[in-house]
């Protein structure tokens, strides 16, 4: 797995970006990339050097703790907050691989301090592509801020991710709805129950955000700035947003499943109708082919000359006669045997 660090330093009239390994970062950066006139925002790609990720961050002086928390996957949303830090981790939902009925989990970790931001991915991505864009070409008023609201545009980029992910189940949901209007396939409905269980599964993974942007709305540190509070607020409306709308996709699919169920239902409906329809019509033409079967030497309409030929025409006029009475009774549709 490649394993690399990117180093976004700037201000209001400068940028610069280093790319090193992570090596030369856990040796350099509090000394020779971090300082008071710059932001700098250490972007960690894979995680595999445990010892220079555990070096760079004793240099920082982060806790023990918060290391080890690092190489745990956390689904509980959890904020740790110390005189010079704030930390938490954040679950990502990749695309899912063809055939697959679940989403491939990310985890990112964030170190949020006065002058820096660090993220650590445990692969390369495009979460955070549009913070780099606003950084490098001054968009917005990111370079004039401080590393919270560095962390507001990156906590974004996740949310984007969540409604691009979202975005992917609500387009094969349309297909799912517009084939089961045309075709009764089982192969639909093990589709239906993957989707409803990939939506469920982004539900668990996005709900952490809400609950942490709810806690950094809610915080009195020194880290997050008073006028910046609003941005989390923002942040956790939209994540509350999120997650009704994949409740509302797990309904829409509850609700094709149940229209599959009684699409089924209403198609064996149809057919024991016919089914019934067809034997009322035969039973009396069944009994007067029986009767007239038992071969008795004493039955008088056997030896008429269009005995044969007058029967059948009984039978024909009953048969008729119990199909006009059933098509106006409205039990048989003539839509049913006509392409109108």
């Amino acid at each position: 797995m490649e394993q690399y660090c990117q180093l976004y330093k700037y201000n209001h009239c400068f940028y610069m970006i280093k790319r090193e390994s992570i090596s030369y970062f856990s040796t350099e950066f509090l000394d020779e990339e971090l300082d008071a006139d710059h932001l700098s925002w250490l972007d960690i790609n894979g995680l595999s050097d445990k010892e220079a990720i555990i070096q760079l961050c004793t240099k920082l002086k982060i806790e023990k703790i918060s290391i080890e928390n690092i190489y745990i996957q956390h689904r509980r949303p959890k904020i740790e907050e110390y005189p010079t830090y704030l930390y938490f981790s954040i679950l990502l939902a990749r695309g899912s691989q063809e055939g697959s009925e679940y989403f491939e989990e990310d985890q990112i970790t964030f170190f949020l301090g006065k002058d820096y931001l660090i993220t650590m991915q445990t692969r390369m991505n495009q979460y955070f592509d549009h913070v780099r864009e606003r950084i490098e070409k001054a968009k917005g008023k990111i370079r004039s801020q401080n590393s919270d609201f560095l962390l507001y545009r990156c906590m974004e980029g996740i949310l984007d991710n969540y409604y691009s992910i979202l975005d992917e189940v609500i387009g094969v949901t349309d297909q799912l709805e517009i084939r089961l209007h045309k075709q009764e396939d089982k192969v639909i409905l093990r589709e239906i129950e993957a989707q409803k269980r990939k939506l469920i599964q982004l539900r668990v993974i996005a709900r952490p955000l809400r609950d942490i942007t709810e806690q950094i709305s809610n915080s009195e540190g020194s880290l997050i700035k008073p006028d910046n509070y609003r941005y989390f607020n923002n942040l956790s409306n939209h994540s509350k947003n999120l997650i009704e709308e994949i409740d509302g996709q797990i309904q829409i699919l509850d609700g094709l499943a149940n229209f599959y169920y009684a699409a089924q239902g209403q198609r064996m409906n149809e057919i024991m109708k016919t089914l019934t329809i067809v034997s009322a019509i035969f039973i009396p033409l069944t009994f007067i082919a029986g009767l007239y079967g038992m071969n008795f030497e004493n039955m008088p309409e056997i030896k008429m000359k269009n005995a044969y030929f007058t029967v059948l025409g009984i039978m024909a006029s009953i048969g008729i006669t119990l199909f006009v009475y059933f098509l106006r009774r409205g039990w048989i549709k003539r839509s049913d045997y006509t392409d109108e």
